[in-house]
């Protein structure tokens, strides 16, 4: 079964995101069929027709939809601007931030997309999958910052040009979307592999030397499942919205497994 709608806008002016869609007043004749999950793992996806318009992005879509042709739509989001990445789905295959993918840059030929949840997370409904294991995760690698400094103690200076403040700094913009750990290969066949976010958090944390006790987050960081699964595929670093490298956060691990923790040069 297809729903359409033409023409046809949120009617909660309450709702920001549906105002954003009532405004847009660059409506076209062309329109678009998008391919959304329903359900849980047994689901299916269901055709909807709406709008193609102009700088339209995924979750305009997805909102579209639940605003104007079925409200029981559940899905994930909060900023709409890239910062929060709790809008990641899976678009035509591969995971993305909705709010930053416009439809134009991914429709089919014939006007078709496809939008599904992330994979390798347990799916509550939909669009909205249960980010548990992948917090799970992030703790049993130790990705979380504890100093040795008290409160009463001075803040020490730390440069810009501090060599392992540059490492650190490379992968810290980190917001855990999980788009990563949807990507990769290895999360998908190994349920107990750690993921390359909580690697890529503790690679930054082994190389600030506020860190307490460094030599055991990097011996944590090769425990079962840990760094040692990683098949160095790459998946994690093409598909990170900010362009991170996860997959050299990884390698930086192995390489101070062989040579110790980094120290200032």
């Amino acid at each position: 079964m297809t729903y359409k709608t033409v023409n046809n806008t949120a009617k909660n002016s309450a709702n920001n995101t549906a105002n954003d869609i009532k405004n847009d007043n660059t409506h076209s004749s062309e329109t678009i069929t998008a391919a959304i999950w329903r359900g849980d793992e047994r689901g299916q996806l269901v055709d909807f027709e709406i709008e193609l318009r102009a700088n339209q992005t995924v979750l305009d879509v997805v909102t579209e939809v639940q605003r104007s042709l079925e409200p029981t739509l559940a899905y994930r989001f909060a900023c709409r601007v890239g910062v929060c990445g709790s809008c990641a789905m899976t678009v035509n295959g591969k995971p993305r931030w909705t709010c930053r993918t416009h439809v134009n840059n991914v429709l089919s030929a014939d006007n078709r997309i496809t939008i599904e949840p992330l994979r390798h997370l347990p799916l509550i409904k939909d669009l909205a999958c249960d980010m548990e294991p992948f917090f799970r995760h992030w703790q049993r690698a130790g990705a979380v910052f504890e100093g040795t400094a008290t409160r009463h103690d001075e803040i020490p200076g730390i440069g810009r040009d501090d060599p392992m403040r540059r490492v650190a700094s490379e992968g810290i913009e980190c917001i855990n979307c999980a788009v990563c750990y949807s990507a990769c290969d290895v999360v998908g066949w190994n349920e107990s592999y750690t993921g390359p976010a909580a690697l890529n958090r503790v690679w930054t944390l082994v190389n600030d030397e506020r860190q307490a006790d460094r030599k055991g987050l990097l011996h944590k960081a090769f425990s079962d499942g840990a760094c040692g699964s990683c098949h160095s595929h790459g998946n994690c670093t093409r598909s990170c919205p900010i362009e991170l490298n996860p997959s050299r956060s990884i390698a930086g691990l192995k390489r101070a497994s062989i040579f110790g923790v980094p120290k200032d040069q």
